[in-house]
């Protein structure tokens, strides 16, 4: 067995404690303490100026987005948030922080407590509490794998607004993690402060991970894992952490405080320095920004501008009857959310609309790999499809097929419109209906001894002579009744 594998029996004996502190990038136009721009993709070291690079002389001003993003998230997680704000320096050198260190808050952030809700391994739901969210300023970028002599380093990055938000060690395995990032990346997504593209370092997240006996109080000694880069990395490192911990202490060795990066290539962590403590960075006030003071106003100000949250509208979806599947389907994206909401806004067959959403709507975005944006149709026309398959004037297939691409190439006309010149009404008229119901009976005399002696699933086969012969306008309900009424006569 390799060193970092563990039977299943064993590893029920351990209970892996999981903290996760996550860096939002901010989608502030200019930096958390100077005017330099943000834009992402920029030619390399082209955003800076003498503020973000340090020089002598310069001072920061505080950028006002970044306390609104912090606000607004912590009133979504419940936060409590500080009224007085004061800034930190953070000592420590690498050539990507050409300060020399890093402002950010140390004993004030602005938001303590607050909670975010997952599912624990049987389905359940589980609070994941949150110890701070913070403020700080980004380092910039160094790599290694560009120039085979040298580490390239761009400062574009140096001074981008960040909120870290740390959580307590309460996650248990690497799917709660997973399930814990994905709702967090939902949530700045939704309110609109971050884009939540871990691709791009818009979210970034290090790991604390250790071990220890089920049923024991005391924490193990954690390692760190650092920059990582993807949800399921994230799972994956944490998975492999939790199985080394476990090996290296039932083989009599210690787990040493340390911190890693995680290979992807080959599923496994790598040391990279001696895990340093808060005493290493020499932390002191940051004597050229003021405190920033959030009063109560100014929270309440936040909250009205506040958007519906994935967990209001996953709840409000429950109670009118969807599923929790399909009320998940339906809040994984603000954006889809909030056109299904305009779509329920003209009808209350809400069922009928999720379908619709992640039906045809989905299938027509997918194909183009396009953004919800990019669909032609307002919401009111889904709801008039909607509605003429429920006052049963075109059945449910026409409506997905022929109607619905038909209004995708005139968006502008009305759905009953179409419906009526294209010749796609139902036909509801129970002598028409009767006349196909006798010929398509007619047609399979056979059949009708085999249905007369019980094969009662052949009335199928009738109903599908029917709509052949009324070329799809019978209304499926009244042509199914009379076909059975005709049959069992």
């Amino acid at each position: 067995m390799a060193k970092n594998e563990v039977s299943a029996e064993l590893r029920a004996q351990y209970e892996p404690v999981i903290g996760i502190e996550i860096h939002v990038q901010l989608n502030t136009l200019s930096k958390a303490y100077s005017a330099d721009p943000t834009e992402y993709g920029a030619a390399p070291n082209t955003q800076t100026s003498p503020v973000s690079l340090g020089h002598p002389g310069t001072l920061p001003m505080f950028n006002e987005g970044a306390l609104k993003a912090a606000v607004k998230l912590g009133l979504a997680v419940g936060a409590d948030i500080r009224e007085v704000n004061e800034f930190a320096r953070k000592n420590y050198f690498y050539a990507d922080l050409p300060k020399g260190y890093q402002i950010t808050q140390d004993k004030t952030p602005i938001c303590n407590g607050g909670f975010v809700e997952i599912k624990d391994a049987e389905g359940n739901p589980k609070r994941i509490n949150l110890t701070r969210i913070h403020m700080e300023e980004d380092s910039g970028k160094s790599s290694h794998d560009i120039d085979p002599f040298n580490t390239l380093i761009d400062l574009n990055r140096a001074g981008v607004p960040l909120l870290e938000i740390v959580t307590e060690p309460e996650l248990r395995s690497g799917e709660e993690a997973y399930q814990y990032l994905t709702e967090m990346r939902r949530l700045v997504r939704y309110l609109e402060i971050s884009d939540g593209n871990m691709e791009e370092g818009s979210l970034r997240c290090d790991v604390n991970v250790s071990v220890r006996k089920v049923g024991t109080e005391k924490f193990g000694t954690r390692v760190e894992v650092k920059n990582l880069n993807s949800f399921r990395n994230v799972q994956k490192a944490i998975d492999y952490e939790v199985n080394r911990h476990i090996a290296l202490i039932e083989e009599g060795g210690a787990v040493v405080q340390q911190t890693f990066t995680f290979d992807a290539a080959r599923s496994k962590t790598q040391l990279l320095r001696d895990k340093e403590d808060a005493h290493d960075y020499r932390y002191f006030n940051e004597p050229d920004l003021q405190p920033v003071i959030v009063k109560e106003d100014y929270i309440e100000s936040m909250r009205s501008q506040m958007p519906p949250l994935p967990k209001e509208l996953f709840a409000k979806y429950r109670e009118q009857g969807l599923s929790e599947y399909d009320a998940s389907l339906l809040t994984d994206s603000k954006e889809i959310a909030l056109y299904y909401e305009a779509i329920i806004e003209h009808t209350k067959n809400y069922k009928a609309a999720a379908n619709w959403m992640m039906g045809s709507i989905k299938s027509w975005l997918n194909e183009r790999a396009a953004h919800i944006s990019d669909f032609p149709l307002a919401a009111s026309s889904i709801a008039d499809l909607i509605q003429l398959v429920d006052d049963g004037k075109v059945s449910n297939t026409v409506a997905n097929g022929e109607l619905f691409k038909a209004l995708l190439e005139a968006p502008e006309k009305k759905a009953s419109e179409l419906a009526e010149s294209m010749n796609l009404i139902q036909e509801s008229n129970t002598e028409d209906l009767q006349a196909w119901v006798d010929q398509a009976i007619a047609k399979y005399p056979d059949k009708v001894a085999e249905y007369k002696s019980g094969k009662k699933g052949l009335t199928g086969l009738f109903m599908g002579e029917v709509m052949k012969l009324s070329r799809g306008k019978a209304d499926p309900k009244l042509a199914s009744k009379l076909v059975i009424q005709t049959l069992e006569k």
